[in-house]
């Protein structure tokens, strides 16, 4: 059996919305990153983390194992930490689902099939706490890039139904609970809630048809930034090619662009960006390859100048009559560092009252973007005004 789905889980927020891309990046290669490996790491230390804190396994079995995954060179104490908080919330889950449910039941890495909805369907599901009448699905996310939503979030509602498909006809399940922790962005940790009711709904009446037309890759291609994302075809979809470049089609007055325009094109900027990246990509693969490509070539980049010795430089020095001392300078190493050398926890309890947070400057961003907006000098002394 394979070990991923074409329509998995974690691309139905492609597939969901451009039906044809399954099969199409097919014909692509896969490609892997530092971060999917890092990611994959993470949810190791993370299971097993969780196993130890759930008494699954002693502390020997935990050493051993933990010792054997440290040896990747992608491992830190941060990701440990980050396995400790989530081990730590999955315990707290546990023990709120024991106020409502004398015998809640906690699993890990559990195989989700939700092929009833989708064709060859299947995923795993990092955490589920069953704890009548509600049924908890917990997904840890490793990644800081990029936050994590669980509102409506396919990957998540597929999880449920696949859950419910399991252990619906054992246990009396009325709400599927969706959770994202993602602990790598400030400890964010986003839940939602379905009915079963609701959560079969749109199994059927949204996922059905369009998983259908996913498997036979048929329907309209719907190119989007969050669609193409993680799509295999996404540097050579002639589709997306033509979205973006149908954004400069001709304004309305041949000689300028209103600020309306000018701020309907940056909505698509992230888009825009992420696509010209992987265009250049593409064109730097071709060239690498051998691959001829009109009006480009590959060049030497840009370097910088190193010592070829560090010990002979000092020893020179010092033989040319400088002082050993002028050699070096003392300076603090950053906050980040001091975090990742010792540890985050470690850092905000020595250091909690003497880390501070300027105010950064205003910078533009997108109405749906969670800060609240800017308040300008002007505006506060003109608020102020109003209220005396």
């Amino acid at each position: 059996m394979a070990d991923h789905a074409i329509l998995s889980a974690s691309g139905a927020h492609r597939w969901l919305a451009c039906t044809p891309s399954a099969r199409f990046e097919l014909q692509f290669p896969k490609s892997t990153s530092a971060y999917a490996e890092e990611g994959t790491l993470a949810h190791s230390v993370a299971e097993l983390t969780t196993r130890f804190y759930l008494g699954e396994i002693d502390e020997n079995a935990y050493e051993d194992k933990l010792a054997e995954l440290s040896k990747s060179s992608y491992f830190n104490e941060e990701m440990l930490e980050h396995a400790e908080s989530y081990a730590k919330f999955i315990v707290e889950r546990l023990a709120e689902a024991k106020k409502v449910c004398a015998d809640p039941v906690v699993i890990l890495e559990s195989r989700l099939d939700f092929s009833k909805y989708v064709p060859g369907g299947f995923g795993t599901g990092d955490c589920l706490i069953i704890a009548e009448p509600v049924l908890d699905v917990i997904d840890y996310k490793y990644g800081k890039g990029h936050r994590v939503e669980a509102q409506d979030n396919p990957q998540m509602q597929l999880y449920g139904l696949g859950a419910l498909a399991e252990f619906e006809s054992l246990y009396d399940i009325q709400t599927v609970r969706m959770t994202i922790f993602q602990p790598r962005l400030s400890g964010v940790c986003d839940s939602a809630e379905k009915s079963v009711k609701e959560l079969k709904s749109w199994g059927t009446k949204t996922v059905k048809p369009r998983a259908k037309l996913a498997d036979k890759g048929e329907g309209d291609f719907a190119p989007s930034e969050e669609a193409c994302r993680f799509c295999r075809a996404k540097a050579q979809c002639k589709a997306r090619t033509d979205k973006n470049l149908s954004l400069f089609d001709e304004s309305p007055d041949p000689l300028t662009i209103t600020a309306e325009e000018a701020g309907a094109i940056l909505a698509k900027a992230d888009d825009i960006e992420g696509w010209l990246k992987d265009l250049r990509e593409l064109v730097s693969a071709a060239l690498t390859a051998g691959e001829e490509v009109a009006g480009w070539k590959m060049v030497e980049g840009r370097s910088n100048r190193r010592f070829a010795d560090e010990d002979q430089v000092v020893e020179a020095m010092k033989a040319a009559g400088y002082d050993e001392a002028l050699l070096y300078e003392r300076k603090l190493i950053t906050l980040t560092k001091m975090e990742k050398d010792f540890g985050k926890k470690t850092i905000a309890e020595v250091l909690k009252d003497l880390i501070v947070k300027p105010k950064g400057a205003p910078t533009l961003a997108p109405e749906k973007d969670k800060r609240p907006a800017y308040q300008f000098e002007e505006q506060v002394l003109a608020a102020f005004d109003e209220g005396a």
